[in-house]
């Protein structure tokens, strides 16, 4: 899996790439969680939702935010990162021009940052969002969500208290033309820590669920143009 450095808002970032070997195939980027909290594409859930996507054919990326690993920068509040996922997202749509959709999946500060850039992104069809940091950030800006997605949530977070996730899917849930999946796994904590085969099984389900849909998808949407 090769290494790639691209040019960001603030300098360069690092990432990891995966081509897909079909000039046609979808994309994928997967954001990390907090900086200040040891949080980098290394970390072992961004990998899954990483080899999820890979599995199932698709260009994916996932990246180091500014001031992480060999990404230069400093932490920025989540703006700056913001930010830079937009650029990595650039990079990738720039080698994939016959992409026909893409997908978006983050981690707890990364699934922050993930539906903030599908906010900005209308390319973006679906997301996969593990712990969302509901309870202290405001997602009142999915207004309306524009796409149907996952959200993944543990029964004991201690980070995140699931009332404030609930809360969330409640009120995406509630939104015509999209479809939210809100799964809780019970008895998980933040990291998911003995759970982690449930959250990756929860991944997978989901995407192979979703990806069945897209030809019917791509049928109404001929329907419409016509």
């Amino acid at each position: 899996m090769p290494n790639v450095i691209f040019n960001g808002p603030e300098g360069r970032l690092e990432g990891r790439y995966h081509q897909s070997k079909q000039s046609d195939a979808p994309v994928a980027i997967v954001l990390h969680p907090h900086p200040l909290q040891g949080g980098n594409m290394n970390n072992r859930i961004v990998y899954m939702m990483f080899n999820a996507f890979l599995d199932r054919g698709f260009s994916v990326m996932r990246f180091n935010f500014r001031g992480v690993g060999r990404s230069q920068g400093v932490f920025d509040g989540g703006v700056g990162e913001l930010s830079d996922a937009a650029y990595a997202f650039d990079w990738m749509q720039q080698f994939n021009p016959n992409s026909p959709y893409c997908w978006i999946g983050g981690y707890s500060f990364g699934a922050l940052i993930s539906m903030q850039l599908m906010m900005r992104r209308p390319e973006i069809e679906g997301f996969i969002s593990i712990s969302p940091p509901a309870n202290t950030d405001d997602f009142s800006f999915l207004a309306p969500c524009p796409s149907s997605g996952l959200i993944v949530h543990g029964t004991t977070d201690e980070q995140v208290p699931i009332d404030s996730v609930n809360k969330l899917a409640q009120k995406l849930s509630a939104q015509r033309n999209i479809e939210i999946d809100y799964s809780v796994l019970k008895n998980a904590d933040h990291f998911f820590q003995d759970k982690i085969e449930d959250l990756d099984k929860e991944i997978n389900r989901y995407l192979d669920q979703s990806l069945s849909r897209e030809p019917e998808k791509k049928k109404a949407s001929k329907k419409k143009k016509k």
